[in-house]
């Protein structure tokens, strides 16, 4: 089975697929709002996942494919027939093969929860934010949502990691129950990286549903100061 396929358990015409693709629009209308000034996106994740009509969502609904690089770990060759102008490349969100403040923005959807321990997602989020010149936009499923999307449980998640991840072996949801598979964030958690790993500007929003947030939005931005100081530094590097 493919990476990414694995993740994905519930029926393409099903309530929940409905209702993350009701989500993801309205976290692309967010995304699109905070990018519109930008000429080069970095999609972290993609994915072969082909039976969802959401799978993929910037590279399927960003207008301009040629400012698009996707990067993921699966075998998602068809995007460039998909979407011709897209630069497509096989690699792992942790350890990216580009130079610092490489696209202007770095965007990652429904990844940060898959990457494993706290300190791998501390990893993925650096690598990110050291690739991007403007900013990064990173979504992930809000913990404290009451169920849990991947598994389609509820409140099960609320429980202490241990429990929660005994619970799925109980069930046998034994991909879930792995860290590496599934790591859930909440809010804080959420801040937490984005400090630790040196983000000093930034905003997290959500998307909700009948009133209950069930993705979180990671928005950070790179101070002018920052910037001035990257162009400057490009300038003379040409001389």
């Amino acid at each position: 089975m493919a990476i990414n396929a694995q993740y994905n358990i519930a029926r393409p015409e099903s309530v929940p697929v409905k209702i993350a693709l009701y989500q993801r629009r309205k976290m692309f209308s967010i995304f699109l709002h905070y990018t519109i000034n930008s000429s080069t996106i970095l999609d972290i994740g993609a994915t072969s996942d082909r039976s969802y009509d959401h799978s993929n969502y910037v590279e399927a609904w960003y207008p301009h494919k040629e400012r698009i690089t996707a990067i993921g770990l699966d075998n998602a060759g068809f995007l460039k027939t998909t979407y011709p102008g897209l630069t497509l490349i096989r690699g792992d969100g942790r350890d990216l093969p580009f130079k610092d403040r490489s696209f202007d923005i770095v965007h990652s959807s429904a990844v940060l929860e898959h990457v494993g321990s706290r300190e791998r997602q501390r990893q993925f989020l650096h690598e990110a934010w050291r690739v991007a010149r403007k900013g990064i936009f990173v979504t992930t499923p809000n913990r404290w949502f009451p169920i849990e999307f991947h598994t389609l449980l509820p409140l099960a998640h609320w429980l202490p990691a241990p429990i929660f991840r005994g619970i799925l072996k109980g069930l046998r949801k034994g991909f879930f129950a792995r860290e590496e598979n599934l790591n859930i964030l909440s809010r804080r958690d959420l801040a937490q990286l984005a400090r630790e790993v040196g983000i000093e500007e930034f905003d997290i929003r959500v998307v909700a549903l009948l009133g209950w947030p069930t993705n979180l939005l990671l928005y950070a931005k790179r101070s002018a100061a920052g910037e001035a100081i990257e162009h400057d530094s490009t300038a003379g590097a040409h001389d």
